[in-house]
Formats: C-alpha cells, sequence, structure tokens
C-alpha cells in the first residue's frame, strides 16, 4: 500500500496547462492524475482486501522528462492513448521486484504505421513504468477492472 500523503510534485518546471483544464493533481509514481470514473456497483474479488468498484478510469498525464515509476497494480490496467506524443511503456513480469535487464518496451499512441498501438493492455500484477518517447506531453486514460484502491498498488 502507498501513502499518498507524501506525493512529491512530480514536476521540477511548469506544469502544462492540460493540468489546470482537466484538474489534475500529482501522483505518486510520477505524473498528474484525476479520477474521472468510477462504476456504482462493486465486487469483493477473491485475494484483495475488500469490496472494489467494477471498474475505475483515470486521466493520466506525463510532461517530457516524467517518469511513471515502476509500479504495479493487482487489477488489470487498459491505457488509452489520447493526445501528445508516443508513451515509451516498460513491462517487467510480475516478479518479486522489476527487472530492467528484462523488460518488454511498447509504444502506445497513434502511429500505428510506425508500431504504436492506441490501447495497451497492462495484466495485473505486472511491473510497469511509463514515460514520454518524445518532447510533448502525453495524456491518456487508465481503466483499471476491478476498480483501483491504492491498498492494491505497489512501488519498489
Amino acid at each position: 500500500m502507498v501513502d499518498t500523503a507524501d506525493t512529491p510534485d512530480p514536476s521540477a518546471s511548469a506544469p502544462s496547462e492540460l493540468v489546470t483544464l482537466l484538474g489534475l493533481q500529482p501522483h505518486v509514481e510520477g505524473g498528474w492524475f484525476r479520477e474521472t470514473w468510477k462504476t456504482s456497483g462493486g465486487t469483493v474479488p477473491d485475494g484483495y482486501g475488500g469490496p472494489r468498484a467494477f471498474a475505475t478510469g483515470i486521466y493520466f498525464l506525463l510532461h517530457p522528462g516524467e517518469v511513471s515509476r515502476w509500479h504495479r497494480v493487482r487489477s488489470d490496467e487498459l491505457w488509452l492513448w489520447h493526445r501528445g506524443g508516443p508513451l515509451r511503456m516498460r513491462l517487467s513480469g510480475p516478479g518479486d521486484a522489476p527487472d530492467e535487464g528484462g523488460a518488454v518496451e511498447v509504444m502506445v499512441g497513434n502511429g500505428i504505421e510506425h508500431g504504436e498501438q492506441p490501447q495497451f493492455l497492462v495484466p495485473g500484477g505486472v511491473w510497469q513504468s511509463a514515460e514520454p518517447a518524445g518532447d510533448e506531453p502525453v495524456l491518456v486514460t487508465c481503466v483499471v477492472a476491478p476498480g483501483f484502491d491504492f491498498q492494491d498498488f505497489e512501488m519498489p
């Protein structure tokens, strides 16, 4: 579990106008976020510490130079690209800690003809990190099912 009270400011430089326009806040893993959707219904999945929404959604923004540091979420997480340059995602399997040397790289973006994917699923329990691959802020939506809860979030 992560204590979000100690969340550092993820950007040493001034954030983009998108932070204000979308009402984003700093995220403990780096970058900026705001929960935009949570199902009204829920469930108590096996292996979870209590009830969860069926699914949740957030806006997530990374500026050039910002990194979504290695972390994993117990639930599946679908990343949906909206705007900016491509997003470089790294996946490192479900081990006890991320294996940077064995990480697989995936590009999320609208350059389908260049091998980018406009959406990408990170299976639950898999270590992940992300960063802009270019010089533009990258805006995505992340949909988590069962719904996101910080009890299910882990950083090394």
